[in-house]
Formats: structure tokens, sequence, C-alpha cells
């Protein structure tokens, strides 16, 4: 199948194969005397793979480590189960930092009066 159909079967839109391609979370694969480039089925089970896998959260440099475990059958569950809690403790941390950003601009939205006078708390702390 070309990248077109590669891209539909996969969910990854074409220029995310590509890219993923260059990062080297796939390796490149054949082409046509014509220069297209070729997808199998292995192709598009670890695109769907990576697309998952970006789906909650995971880097790019985790995801290939991901990849390299999943098509590793003779792995240890535990190497998979460290990537995900780290990444666990990595989500903790952001949310984390977005719960005191939304805290912060919700505190902030309260104060400010929202009307036709000038003074506003929001800008205020922007600007500190």
């Amino acid at each position: 199948m070309n990248i077109g159909e590669a891209a539909r079967a996969s969910g990854v839109t074409a220029k995310m194969i590509r890219y993923y391609e260059s990062v080297g979370l796939l390796p490149p694969v054949g082409r046509t005397a014509a220069g297209y480039r070729v997808y199998g089925q292995r192709e598009v089970h670890a695109l769907r793979f990576v697309r998952q896998s970006r789906r909650l959260g995971f880097l790019v440099d985790d995801i290939r480590k991901l990849l390299a475990l999943w098509e590793d059958r003779q792995r240890a569950s535990s190497e998979v189960k460290a990537i995900a809690l780290q990444h666990v403790e990595e989500l903790d941390r952001r949310i984390a930092e977005l719960t005191e950003m939304r805290e912060t601009l919700a505190h902030l939205a309260v104060h400010c009066q929202g009307d036709a006078r000038p003074d506003c708390p929001i800008l205020e702390r922007l600007a500190q």
C-alpha cells in the first residue's frame, strides 16, 4: 500500500508517517521503481502503536524504546512497566503544574471586575 493508504489504515497522517520515518521510529520502507514508499501490515501495526503511544503522551524517545520492546519477544515486562511508571510520574507532575496554573488564573479572573474600567489583576499579574 502507498503512504496515503497506510495513513488511512493506521489513522496517522502521511506527514506524520514521514516524520516518524525521519526520526527513526519506523525503519525505511521499500520503494517502487517510481520512488513511492510501499507499506505492509507490519508498518501499519507499528503506526497504530505509535499513534496510541502519542495519544497517551509518550515522547518520541520513549516510543522508540517501547517499539523495540514490543518487537522483542524475549523482553521483560518489567522494562515496559518501568517506562510506563516513569511516564505516569511525569504526567502527575504536569497535572500538578496545570492545576496550579488553573487555580491562579481562576483566582485572578474572580478578582477582575470585567467592566469598562482599565484596572485588571490578570494583566497586572502577567506584567510582574
